[in-house]
């Protein structure tokens, strides 16, 4: 990845990193249908206002609005509702955890789909050692909450399949919109979806009560949706699913430094082990080697 690739990447994980937290609060007060319909709500609101900004030529043909009328929610309301219903009953570090095997499934989905994210030994290896990163990183979470909800850790693994899928689909089929629009697109028809499927699935569909819920849901919105809906989708077209995918291995992290430095957690073996272990990851499935160039004889 180019420079200004690893600068979104970075961005886009420091950002959601802190997701998992503001989910697990936004579920104290309101139901998971009504916290992802006003996520997506504010995040369609901020990534509109971007496009206007940039006076983007937005789509008019029914083909295109149709594909994203099926990508928007299987990409992020449909995952979203699954992680938000499954921290219900499962602790954030465990989601996050879980949440970490949408790179698998994305390399297994691209190998069938894509000409240019074929599966090879060295992804294969990279996502391995990131995984295990990430599980080495939260073990000490893992093994304090290994009660978990099985039906809740199958739905955020069912979320993980949805983020997979619809990466690759949508790369394979919106290489024809522009960046912003795609991903503004991405989260109108998503919105549209919520706002007729969650008042009807979800009584009473709630209104945030308390003052951090709103908090949490402009937080979710306007950064965790808006902004970086918009830097994944770039991400997904400039370097492919596969990689963008490995953002995910960054939530755990954030996370646990989050922890260290405002609520005075400890530094850990399994934080610097762990840390190590996907970046290293990263650097695996990244690195290209160097082709030297041998002088033809004169």
């Amino acid at each position: 990845m180019k420079t200004k690739h690893w600068i979104v990447f970075i961005l886009l994980g420091a950002i959601w990193s802190s997701s998992f937290l503001w989910i697990k609060i936004g579920v104290q007060d309101i139901g998971p249908m009504s916290l992802v319909a006003f996520r997506m709500l504010f995040g369609a609101i901020t990534a509109v206002a971007i496009g206007v900004y940039q006076k983007v030529e937005w789509p008019r043909d029914w083909k295109t609005w149709g594909i994203f009328a099926v990508l928007g929610p299987t990409s992020l309301a449909i995952p979203i509702f699954f992680i938000s219903w499954g921290e219900q009953t499962i602790d954030s570090a465990v989601a996050s955890i879980l949440n970490a095997t949408t790179p698998l499934f994305t390399i297994l989905i691209a190998q069938f789909l894509l000409q240019d994210d074929k599966m090879t030994p060295q992804k294969v290896l990279g996502l391995l050692i990131g995984f295990a990163g990430v599980v080495v990183l939260m073990s000490e979470d893992l093994l304090a909450s290994a009660q978990s909800s099985v039906i809740g850790q199958a739905a955020v693994i069912l979320a993980s399949l949805f983020y997979g899928g619809s990466a690759v689909y949508g790369r394979k089929l919106t290489q024809h919109v522009q960046g912003t629009v795609r991903g503004a697109m991405f989260l109108i028809t998503s919105t549209i979806f919520m706002w007729i499927v969650g008042p009807l699935t979800e009584k009473p569909f709630e209104f945030p009560s308390l003052p951090l819920t709103w908090v949490a849901i402009l937080w979710l919105g306007v950064l965790g949706s808006g902004l970086a809906v918009i830097m994944l989708w770039y991400l997904i077209h400039e370097v492919g699913p596969t990689r963008a995918s490995l953002v995910t291995y960054l939530f755990p992290i954030g996370g646990v430094i989050l922890g260290v430095i405002f609520l005075n957690e400890q530094l850990t073996w399994q934080l610097l082990v762990g840390t190590i272990l996907i970046v290293g990851s990263l650097a695996v499935v990244n690195w290209q080697p160097v082709r030297r160039v041998v002088p033809k004889e004169a």
